[in-house]
């Protein structure tokens, strides 16, 4: 397995020192690094199913669960790095699941990915939001998505919440996104909410779109976010997901295969393609590019790097 890269360690500030010139394009149209179930690198392998499971899983997981959580735990990690480390490494985008836990006695929110994580919600953002007051020119977008057992006054208790920890780095869904209009109005935090809930509160942004492939190799990954690129961009942020994944006939005939080591295979075939790639406003542009394991690989840097090519474009 290849070392962490020394090249995705020294990001912590990059939009800060981003060339002047890139200051007034929308960060819509900027390549930002991603990170694909951000909070996955702490699971508690002991925890329940997520709800949405089937019945049928339950009941296999219950009578073989010996057998089924390390499968579990080995295919829902996606990251390894801790939430401030991906920051460091300059991660601007966080997929972040949220759920209630079934019987669970305390309001505590939890992360998902087929099983619930150690770290609470409110907990994990209160750390994003001292990083950001230490990094006063960098810029975050929290996509939060499934809650999975809220009901709409939790909702609007969850959402309280969150205002009440980030304050005025919200940025209103009217806002003026360029580096240069957020750094003048202290604006750090575009809060996308994938619930109907947004729409009763300014400061909460629309789900975002995320292009996911649902492949299980890199050929077939690269396939599928060309025919998204031929229909064109959405208007606004969206996510194109160079994450792999892999689906229970594959998992079950490959006992010795991870989603770490299955990302890590197809790494090369994956990376040239993400240079090739540009940001921008064109139809075929890529705007946030979400992976697997960041900071393991030298993913930040090579989706950062790309926004070189705005300045070539604009040329002297």
């Amino acid at each position: 397995m290849a070392p962490v890269s020394e090249s995705d360690s020294n990001n912590e500030d990059w939009m800060s020192t981003l060339p002047e010139e890139l200051w007034d394009i929308p960060l819509t149209s900027l390549a930002i690094p991603g990170s694909h179930d951000a909070m996955s690198y702490c699971l508690d392998i002991s925890s329940p199913l997520v709800r949405s499971e089937s019945d049928t899983f339950r009941l296999l997981d219950g009578v073989f669960y010996c057998f089924t959580r390390p499968v579990i735990y080995r295919w829902a990690t996606t990251q390894v790095k801790g939430i401030v480390e991906q920051l460091q490494a300059g991660i601007r985008y966080f997929d972040l699941r949220i759920a209630q836990r079934p019987y669970e006695t305390s309001n505590d929110l939890y992360f998902t990915h087929v099983i619930y994580t150690q770290l609470t919600v409110v907990k994990t953002l209160h750390t994003v939001a001292t990083w950001l007051s230490d990094h006063p020119k960098e810029i975050v977008i929290l996509a939060c998505s499934h809650f999975e057992g809220l009901s709409e006054k939790r909702h609007e208790d969850f959402i309280y919440s969150l205002k009440t920890l980030f304050g005025s780095k919200l940025c209103p869904c009217n806002a003026d996104v360029t580096l240069r209009g957020l750094w003048s109005s202290g604006h750090q935090v575009v809060l996308s909410y994938d619930d109907q809930a947004a729409a009763r509160h300014k400061v909460l942004w629309k789900g975002i779109p995320y292009w996911w492939a649902n492949k299980a190799n890199a050929d077939e990954l690269l396939q599928y976010l060309e025919w998204q690129k031929e229909l064109g961009r959405p208007d606004g942020f969206f996510v194109a997901g160079l994450n792999l994944t892999a689906d229970r006939c594959f998992i079950a005939s490959h006992p010795q295969v991870s989603l770490k080591t299955l990302t890590m295979v197809n790494w090369e075939c994956v990376k040239r393609w993400l240079e090739d790639q540009k940001p921008g406003a064109d139809p075929t542009n890529l705007n946030v590019i979400a992976g697997d394991f960041v900071g393991f690989i030298p993913f930040c840097s090579l989706v950062i790097a790309l926004n070189k090519k705005l300045l070539k474009e604009r040329g002297p």
